[in-house]
């Protein structure tokens, strides 16, 4: 296949992904359950990671605050009365996963080697979480191939990762629980960040349109 018939795919891709047409049903359903939700998460989680020390936990409940952004970025995109490009909605998008890597790092290095308490409210936060986050991460996928929309796949992105994060940070918090480990729950949040970097990259250069 030739050169033209490359940029003409590119250019019916990037076309598909505006908001001209308005805001699907199923992306307003499924970004204003992701908000409602975040709200919650994000404040369940901080206010267990400063009753129990965690930092799991404040790493998560800072993937609730950037989950929200990216949520709000996804809106934006198709609301006619504040108009915000194809790219615009990529680049945001991909910044906050950088954002959220970054996050993961310095919070989980600064605290590495701080003792945490049981908390049975971070481990609730964390395992409804771990129920709700991969079912939103699959409809926002499938949405984002029939839409074409790189910005949503972002999303989708940050709430499987979000997914991730609840178990990873429930099974710290249970180690400590049962065996007194603290270091668990940091160690393993790191494991996110290649992820995070891969895909934001993927995001910012445009590739595959959130298709693949």
């Amino acid at each position: 296949m030739d050169a033209s018939f490359h940029a003409a795919k590119e250019d019916v891709c990037c076309t598909s992904c505006t908001g001209a047409h308005g805001m699907p049903g199923r992306v307003a359903w499924l970004q204003g359950i992701t908000l409602g939700w975040m709200l919650l998460e994000c404040a369940g989680s901080l206010v267990a990671a400063g009753q129990a020390h965690s930092v799991a936990l404040l790493a998560f409940g800072s993937d609730s605050l950037i989950e929200l952004l990216s949520a709000t970025v996804v809106l934006l995109q198709y609301l006619s009365h504040f108009p915000l490009k194809k790219e615009q909605a990529d680049r945001g998008a991909a910044v906050l996963l950088f954002v959220l890597a970054g996050v993961v790092v310095c919070i989980a290095g600064v605290g590495y080697r701080n003792p945490v308490r049981t908390s049975w409210l971070g481990m609730t936060v964390t395992a409804v979480a771990l129920v709700v986050m991969p079912v939103l991460a699959w409809l926002k996928r499938r949405e984002a191939r029939r839409l074409r929309s790189r910005a949503l796949a972002a999303d989708a992105t940050q709430s499987a990762t979000c997914a991730y994060l609840a178990g990873v940070t429930l099974a710290g918090l249970a180690a400590y629980a049962a065996w007194g480990i603290s270091w668990v729950d940091s160690a393993a949040a790191l494991a996110a960040v290649p992820v995070l970097i891969i895909e934001g990259r993927r995001t910012w250069r445009g590739e595959g349109c959130g298709c693949a």
